[in-house]
């Protein structure tokens, strides 16, 4: 029987502002990872007609448009990923793991040939229905409403000026809200935002009125952790293991830890799908609206098979009758709730903004908020480039990378490379008052 409800997908695509900022281990190679393992191979399946709902952060869209950065993307994939696997499979001499090898350079060798020539922003642009704060801020430890609107304003600016149409969709960046933002999100014509609600109590399956106008729709943690959690699908036996590294950082081998079958993980992935489809089904059976949100990059980049699994549940849920929906239509048939008085709540763990403001990181929160106030103070008059300085350190990346321990020293020297250009372009005077919402 047809299920109820529908399902919406929603993939929120971002990358910090890392183009022209390092190579090696941390820096613009990451942008040229997710391009060829991600962005492409996930443009294909759009294009094929897969009706999700795709955000790309307008400082992803402005690193993807920066003069001669696709050109070097080409030269990284053509140049170092051909010599590096060239290097490896010269060392290595079992034949499975060749083969994973020989693999891996035909995925860098098509994406090199898909990208050569290709307007990457534009060929998306057919399929991008929702923007985001302009830099990825967390807009709740943002400490003025200045500096909200900055962020909020710049986003939906950028996104009307590449893609046109917008229908009010907007990706709070790490899903944290806060009451107070609502206001400020509905004077900048945001219609829609994702939250995550989890363990509130409140029923995932229905959208949220708030108070002050914006619709509030809750994610869904229980289909949403089949895939994004440390059992989830990826971490299955026969899916190319993200660790285990080749001398030239390549990926030869499965979770077992047997040399990598392209055919046993595209299996895999189909079957996975197919459990997807059945739970989501289920989820959906008699009433309902189930988003399922997904950061675009774990798809292909983090978890190999992930693309070929997003393009099996498409198939598989139109075999199985459940609606796949974009997330803007679905809401205009889902009747909201009114919200309930909410918590500042994040996807983080815990779900509040431990992980942005905690004590690991707090010099660096505390810093941000500070240029901040002292930039958008009263009776200052910023400069244009210290402003963009200051978007690029409000950035969530810097935070979580550091809470997380994922990048040495990188993050903490970008964020210091930018408070060094906001002082040197603005010697501002220094704040009179604190706004009443910051956070701490």
């Amino acid at each position: 029987m047809k299920p109820r409800g529908e399902v919406a997908l929603v993939l929120h695509t971002h990358m910090p502002y890392v183009e022209g900022f390092g190579t090696w281990p941390f820096g613009e190679e990451w942008l040229w990872e997710a391009i060829a393992t991600s962005y492409l191979p996930l443009l294909d399946v759009l294009e094929r007609g897969a009706g999700v709902t795709l955000s790309l952060t307008p400082v992803l869209c402005d690193q993807l448009e920066a003069p001669g950065a696709l050109d070097r993307c080409l030269e990284f994939l053509r140049g170092v990923r051909e010599e590096s696997h060239r290097l490896d499979l010269d060392e290595l001499g079992d034949p499975g793991v060749r083969a994973a090898l020989e693999h891996s350079l035909a995925d860098y060798r098509w994406a090199a040939e898909r990208l050569d020539g290709l307007d990457l922003v534009g060929a998306f642009a057919p399929h991008v229905a929702w923007t985001s704060a302009a830099t990825h801020a967390v807009l709740p430890l943002l400490a003025t409403d200045a500096g909200v609107r900055l962020q909020v304003g710049a986003g939906i600016a950028s996104h009307r000026a590449r893609f046109g149409d917008w229908r009010g969709g907007f990706w709070l960046p790490e899903c944290a809200h806060e009451p107070w933002l609502d206001p400020r999100l509905e004077e900048a014509g945001v219609h829609a935002c994702c939250v995550e609600l989890t363990d509130l109590g409140i029923d995932p399956l229905v959208p949220l009125r708030s108070s002050a106008g914006p619709l509030l729709v809750p994610i869904d943690r229980e289909l949403i952790d089949l895939v994004w959690s440390p059992a989830g699908y990826p971490s299955h036996a026969d899916y190319r293991s993200y660790g285990g590294y080749t001398p030239r950082r390549h990926r030869a081998w499965a979770n077992d830890g047997a040399p990598y079958d392209p055919a046993r993980g595209l299996a895999r992935a189909r079957a996975d799908a197919a459990d997807f489809v059945a739970r989501a089904a289920a989820r959906v059976a008699d009433r309902g609206l189930v988003v399922c949100a997904l950061d675009t990059e774990l798809l292909g980049h983090w978890w190999y098979e992930g693309v070929a699994w997003l393009a099996a549940v498409v198939e598989e849920a139109e075999r199985a009758g459940l609606p796949l929906v974009p997330l803007d239509d679905a809401l205009e048939r889902h009747a909201p709730r009114a919200a309930p008085a909410l918590p500042v709540t994040t996807w983080g763990t815990p779900r509040d903004l431990t992980t942005w403001s905690g004590p690991a990181v707090a010099d660096l929160a505390w810093a941000a908020r500070e240029a901040e106030l002292r930039l958008l103070g009263d009776g200052v008059t910023p400069d244009t480039a210290a402003l963009r300085e200051l978007l690029h350190l409000q950035a969530s990346d810097w935070t979580f990378l550091v809470a997380r321990d994922l990048a040495g020293d990188y993050p903490r020297e970008r964020a210091a490379a930018h408070r060094a250009r906001i002082a040197e372009r603005n010697a501002a005077p220094a704040y009179r008052h604190v706004a009443p919402h910051l956070s701490g």
